[in-house]
């Protein structure tokens, strides 16, 4: 499973983007898939979750009400809507993907994409 991140970007305090996370390769063994980020200086969090089906959604306190996820099955891409973004969401955006496959869980990571906020 490959996965690249899109979408990245420098936006003013207030602004919106949307991320991509495009899935290649054995997609159909993905199950969760997840949106993380990593500031500098800071230890990587979780920002969303999403179902295989894309019926169940976890969001970390600081982004609900303003991130929402979201996945397309037919297209392979999950989407992770920012809106009202704050300089505090600065960071390295990057999915990840849960994989069943051979009797076990595997994670795979995309390569992360640059979100600057600016205030």
């Amino acid at each position: 499973v490959q996965l690249v991140e899109s979408g990245g970007g420098l936006v003013q305090a207030g602004g919106s983007l949307r991320l991509s996370c495009a899935a290649s390769g054995d997609t159909i063994r993905i199950d969760a898939v997840g949106w993380y980020r990593q500031a500098p200086g800071k230890q990587r969090e979780l920002v969303a979750t999403i179902s295989n089906s894309g019926g169940s959604t976890n969001y970390a306190n600081s982004v609900k009400g303003r991130f929402t996820i979201s996945r397309d099955k037919v297209k392979n891409t999950v989407y992770l809507q920012m809106r009202s973004l704050k300089s505090e969401d600065t960071a390295v955006y990057s999915c990840n993907a849960r994989v069943w496959g051979w009797g076990k869980w595997t994670d795979y990571w995309g390569q992360g994409t640059q979100v600057t906020v600016s205030s």
